[in-house]
């Protein structure tokens, strides 16, 4: 098994999955910008990569299997279990927390399957692949895209969440 991380793209995969470990490691220790710091480095491998394997030339089919495989594992921990965990230790294990860290964890283990159970549709992907959504988010923000203003139910899950998550943040900062 280990002669498939002699593949460039699968070792870059490896070096991606590698950093996602590191990170996790580093929130685990109280360290939140080398976590993050470490995960952003794992996701330049992991775009990295897919250049990597589309241009070896007559790359072994198998290699590329397996490739796939270790590639949406990374990504899970890397997009999915990081998230997940950073939420939890910034938030100290609070119950709020987890059920964002399931929601998490939950929608990335879902798109992650469903990609490797449909692949692309007519070379798009269905549903915004994890590794995009934080560069996403900060082009969203900056946009000129028009929202309809918040108002009713969504207008009150934002006021809760904006209250439990502001309150949880600023309890930290008295500790």
């Amino acid at each position: 098994m280990l002669k498939f991380l002699l593949d460039p793209a699968n070792a870059i995969t490896t070096c991606g999955l590698t950093f996602a470990v590191i990170g996790l490691y580093e929130v685990l220790g109280g360290h939140f910008e080398l976590g993050i710091a470490a995960v952003i480095w794992s996701l330049l491998a992991d775009h990295l990569d897919g250049i990597v394997a589309a241009r070896t030339r007559n790359r072994d089919p198998d290699k590329g299997k397996i490739g796939k495989q270790l590639d949406s594992f990374t990504d899970l921990v890397s997009d999915a279990v990081f998230p997940a965990m950073l939420v939890l230790e910034l938030n100290h294990g609070s119950p709020v927390s987890l059920v964002i860290a399931v929601i998490l964890l939950v929608a990335g283990a879902l798109r992650l399957s469903y990609f490797n159970s449909f692949g692309l549709s007519d070379g798009r992907f269905v549903g915004v692949p994890l590794s995009y959504d934080i560069p996403l988010l900060a082009v969203l923000h900056v946009s000129t895209i028009r929202v309809p203003r918040a108002s009713g139910a969504v207008l009150v899950g934002i006021v809760i969440f904006s209250v439990g998550a502001s309150a949880l943040l600023a309890s930290r900062g008295f500790i």
